[in-house]
Parts: C-alpha cells; structure tokens; sequence
C-alpha cells in the first residue's frame, strides 16, 4: 500500500544523505581558494561528489539507555540516497528513499511504503538527535545562504576557516544562523554550529576520528549534541565507505526498497 503526501521544502542539511553519506566523495582542492563560495564548493565537493556506499553505525545515548542501530546507505550525488536499517532485529529491512524532492519509507512489519510528508521531516530519526530531515535530505548552502568568513583560528590542531552562513530571505529553513569549521588543506568540515532563530545555540556537530577509507583520509565519527540536552547525544561512526562505486538512479526505486540488502 501507498500512502501520498506533499513533500517538504529542502532545508540545510549537516551532510549523512545520510547526508554524511557522500562523505569525501573524490575531489582536488585548489589551494588558492579563499573566497567563502569557493571554500563551500570544494568543501562540498569533497562531502558529497558522484556516489558512495557505506556501512555506518549510529549510537544513541540517553540517561537511562543506550541504543545502536547499524544501517547500509548508498548515494548518487545530491538528488538520490536509500538507507537500510540491519540492525537491531525489530528494525531490520526498515528503508529510507530519497529520489529528488521526494522522500519515502518502508516498514517491513506492516508491508507499507509511506511518502513522508512536511510534518515527519522535523521529527527525530530512528529516535536519535538526527531529524529526518537532516539525514535523507541534501541541500546547497551556496544556493540557500548568504555566506561569509568569519574569522580564520586553530580548531583540535587544525588551521580552519570559520564561515558563517544566513539563510535568504525567501529560503524556508529552521536555523536562523550556521557557523562551520573548515579545515583548510583538505576543505573537511570539523564542527558545525547550529542557532535557532533568536540566535541561541541549538545543536553541535563536532566531525573527528580522521582515518584513511578507500584511499581518501575522512573524519570518520559524527557526534550530534543538543543544547539544551547534555546528558544526551548521538554518534554516528562510518565502519566501512567505498566511492565511485557506479550506482546508477535505476537503483533508487520503491521496488529496490523491499529488495536491497
């Protein structure tokens, strides 16, 4: 059964198609690049790029619990993802797609593909610190942000560019305000601040763990940290991620939702 729904306005993403999920896809940084618009390409360039497959593991940690959910995802540019959840056992099969504008997911206990409508795309993901929004959907930050550098300052041993982002005005988004920290020779983001629209800290992305995967060094560890939560968080590590690997937009279907493995 099919259940259909407007779908939402792209909003700014923090990078896992799982956004995250084009994570370093193939590219050369200019070294002259100085400009914020130019920083944000190369910068998204490496993020994102042609296409990728990973397995990924998300934590999420509570007071009172922790949970770990382990997912495969795949990406094809900015326009197509799909997520397979593997685990644990009463989520398995559960599927997220991604095709344009359109965002769809499959739940294997009642046999039901539902398209997600715009009052699902802010609500949390599988639980986690994560919206919805945050992990199917990829938006530009050049086409949706005024965009500027702030300041240039030593970030965990990095040299960093910190850029400051501010949505258009005819752009529908929640964060009144980004701020993100951009390690200089490689364009890697490292931090990510989010503000709310009276301008006071929602979240923080911090990006670390840099290692080599399939011939590129990455950061391979996402931690989400709410403001105004301490006490919890989410962490997302990348176990395995391969680029270039040839998808083509046959694969992203609602018909392969049920089948891909």
């Amino acid at each position: 059964m099919e259940i259909e729904m407007n779908p939402k306005t792209t909003i700014y993403k923090i990078s896992l198609t799982l956004a995250f999920v084009g994570l370093m896809i193939t590219a050369t940084p200019s070294a002259s690049a100085q400009s914020s618009g130019e920083i944000i390409r190369e910068m998204e360039d490496l993020m994102r790029g042609e296409s990728s497959r990973a397995e990924v593991t998300m934590r999420i940690e509570r007071p009172r619990y922790n949970r770990d959910i382990t997912m495969k995802t795949w990406a094809l540019g900015d326009d197509f993802s799909m997520i397979l959840i593997t685990a644990p056992a009463r989520d398995e099969g559960t599927t997220f797609l991604q095709r344009r504008n359109e965002i769809w997911n499959y739940q294997p206990s009642i046999d039901r593909t539902i398209k997600m409508p715009p009052s699902m795309m802010s609500q949390s993901w599988m639980g986690s610190d994560f919206t919805n929004e945050d992990l199917v959907r990829e938006s530009s930050m050049i086409d949706e942000y005024e965009h500027r550098i702030l300041r240039e300052e030593e970030y965990n041993g990095y040299d960093t560019w910190v850029l400051e982002l501010i949505p258009k005005p005819d752009t529908p988004v929640v964060w009144g305000k980004v701020l993100i920290w951009v390690e200089k020779e490689n364009y890697m983001q490292l931090r990510i601040e989010n503000f709310d629209q009276r301008d006071e800290l929602a979240n923080t992305v911090e990006l670390s763990e840099i290692k080599e995967m399939d011939g590129r060094q990455i950061p391979t560890r996402m931690v989400m940290i709410p403001a105004d939560k301490e006490d919890q968080r989410t962490i997302m590590t990348y176990n395995r991620i391969e680029f270039n690997v040839g998808l083509e937009e046959s694969f992203f279907t609602q018909q392969n939702m049920r089948r891909v493995r």
